[in-house]
C-alpha cells in the first residue's frame, strides 16, 4: 500500500444519504469524513480506471501537519475511564442486573474507578479547573493508539487536547450556506426550487485526510472530491505507511495471542445480512459473531460479550444496472468508527476472506479492526 494525504483546496461537500431535491427538501445535509465509496469513485476518475477494475484502499483517517495519523476515539470509555463488560467482572449486583439477553452484555465502570464528580474534584484540586469546559480528544494521535494496542491502556493525560494543536476535538468546521434563485425582474426568491440550504465542510488549518492505496502516484496531483467540483491535492507520504504498519504489526500479534480481546473499529463497519425473506438488515457487529451469553440456553454460543457503539452512519453508494447505467444502491447503515467489541477470544471476519463477495467492503476501507489484548484491572 502507498500512503497519501488529501488536502482540500477549498470547502468540501459530501451530501448525506437522504434524497434531495430543492423545493421538496430545504436542507441538504453533509457527512464527514467521506466514506470509502466516495473516495474510490473520485480516485477511479483520476486514474481513469475501467468499469469493473477494483481499487483497494485503507482509511480515510485524519492527519495533522502531514506527520501524524489520527484515529477516532474508542467508544469503550466514559470520559477517561475504560468500561468493562458486566460478564467479565465480579460485581456485587452481577446476578441481579436485568437486561435484554438478545443483546450484548452491559458495560460498566470498574469497581473503585472514580466517578465523574470525583474526577472533576481531583482536577480542581490539582489546579486544572478552568471556566471553559474541558475538551477531550475525539481523535487520538498515532503514539496514543500505539500505546493502547501495546499496553491495553490510554493514560488519563492522553485524553486531554494538546493546546498547540487546534482540532483534536474536531478537525473541521461546518459552514451553512444558503442558495437563492430569484424570480425574473424581482428580488424575491422563486417559489419553486428557489431556495435551499446546504452544509459545507472546511478543514481546519494543517489538517488533511490520509489514505492508503494500492496504486503508486509519484507526484502531487489535484482531483475532484465530493460535490460541486471542489478539489483536493494528493501528495505521497511514505512515513504514514510506516505508522500504519507499526499498528498492524502489534494488532496482528494481539490477534494471534487470542484470549479475551477488544476489537477497535477505526473505519465505518459495514455488517449487512440478507435474510430468506429478501430483506437486508444491518447491525453494529458482524452477523457471524454469536453472543457469548444468548437468551436461549440451547442456542449456539459465540465469542461476542459486549459492544460499545453509537448512532449508525448511513452510507449511500451506487452500482451499475444491466444497461451499465449508474443508479443509487440501497442504503447501508454502518457501525460508527470508534466502536469497540469485547470478545472471549479472537474470531474471524467473513469480510477478510478474499474469496467472498463481501470482501469488497474491506477493499474500500470499511470494517478495519485493530486488536487489543484485554488485561484485568489490578
Amino acid at each position: 500500500m502507498y500512503w497519501y494525504t488529501l488536502t482540500p483546496l477549498d470547502i468540501l461537500l459530501f451530501r448525506d444519504a437522504k434524497p434531495f431535491t430543492p423545493g421538496e427538501r430545504a436542507w441538504a445535509g453533509s457527512v464527514f469524513p467521506p466514506n470509502g465509496h466516495a473516495i474510490a469513485g473520485a480516485l477511479s476518475a483520476l486514474l481513469n480506471r475501467k468499469t469493473g477494475e477494483k481499487l483497494e484502499l485503507k482509511g480515510p483517517f485524519f492527519c495533522y501537519d502531514y506527520q501524524n495519523l489520527y484515529f477516532p476515539r474508542p467508544l469503550g470509555f466514559d470520559k477517561k475511564t475504560a468500561l468493562v463488560p458486566l460478564a467479565w467482572v465480579n460485581h456485587p449486583l452481577k446476578n441481579q442486573v436485568m437486561y435484554d439477553r438478545t443483546l450484548p452484555s452491559p458495560l460498566i465502570r470498574p469497581s473503585g474507578a472514580p466517578s465523574d464528580d470525583d474526577e472533576d474534584e481531583v482536577e480542581s484540586q490539582a489546579g486544572c479547573a478552568t471556566s471553559a469546559p474541558k475538551k477531550y480528544r475525539q481523535f487520538l494521535p498515532f503514539d496514543v493508539v500505539k500505546t493502547y494496542l501495546d499496553e491495553s491502556i490510554i493514560s488519563p493525560e492522553s485524553w486531554e487536547t494538546n493546546a498547540d494543536i487546534a482540532g483534536e476535538d474536531k478537525p473541521w468546521i461546518v459552514e451553512t450556506r444558503s442558495h437563492n434563485a430569484l424570480e425574473s425582474g424581482t428580488r424575491q426568491a422563486r417559489s419553486e426550487d428557489g431556495y435551499f440550504v446546504e452544509n459545507a465542510i472546511r478543514m481546519k488549518a494543517r489538517w488533511s485526510l490520509a489514505i492508503g492505496l494500492d496504486q503508486k502516484i509519484e507526484n502531487p496531483v489535484t482531483f475532484r472530491l465530493g460535490g460541486e467540483g471542489h478539489r483536493v491535492i494528493l501528495e505521497p507520504q511514505p512515513h504514514l505507511g510506516l505508522q500504519w504498519d507499526a499498528l498492524q504489526e502489534i494488532s496482528q500479534k494481539n490477534y494471534t495471542t487470542g484470549g479475551k480481546s477488544l476489537a477497535y473499529l477505526v473505519t465505518p463497519g459495514a455488517f449487512e445480512r440478507k435474510h430468506s425473506n429478501g430483506k437486508v438488515l444491518c447491525r453494529a457487529w458482524p452477523w457471524e459473531w454469536d453472543l457469548a451469553e444468548p437468551e436461549n440456553p440451547q442456542a449456539r454460543r459465540g465469542e461476542l460479550v459486549s459492544v460499545a457503539t453509537d448512532k449508525a452512519v448511513p452510507i449511500s453508494c451506487r452500482f451499475r444496472d444491466e444497461e451499465n447505467k449508474s443508479i443509487p444502491a440501497p442504503q447501508v447503515f454502518t457501525a460508527p468508527p470508534g466502536s469497540v467489541y469485547y470478545l472471549n477470544k479472537t474470531p474471524t471476519l467473513f469480510q477478510d476472506d478474499r474469496t467472498k463477495k463481501v470482501h469488497v467492503w474491506r477493499q474500500l476501507g470499511y470494517s478495519e479492526l485493530l486488536w487489543i489484548n484485554y488485561k484485568e484491572a489490578k
